[in-house]
């Protein structure tokens, strides 16, 4: 069975990609959200190699992003 870790993205005031984990205590950012991805995984193998044995060696990733509004003119 594979244990799953959740994220929510948001963008901050200055454009950087934020990610705080939901059930983990996991935040990483990024300038682009590819660099964020790499992030979050590198994040996520970095928490994983601490020794938290509530989660299988491979787990999943779940990120819930908002999306601004795009505006129509």
């Amino acid at each position: 069975m594979k244990n799953v870790i959740q994220f929510t993205i948001e963008k901050d005031e200055d454009g950087v990609y934020v990610a705080s984990g939901i059930n983990v205590p996991i935040v990483t950012d990024g300038q682009t959200f590819e660099e964020l991805q790499v992030n979050i995984k590198e994040a996520v193998s970095l928490y994983l190699e601490e020794g938290q044995k509530d989660f299988v060696k491979s787990p999943a990733v779940i990120a819930n992003f908002d999306l601004t509004p795009m505006s129509y003119a």
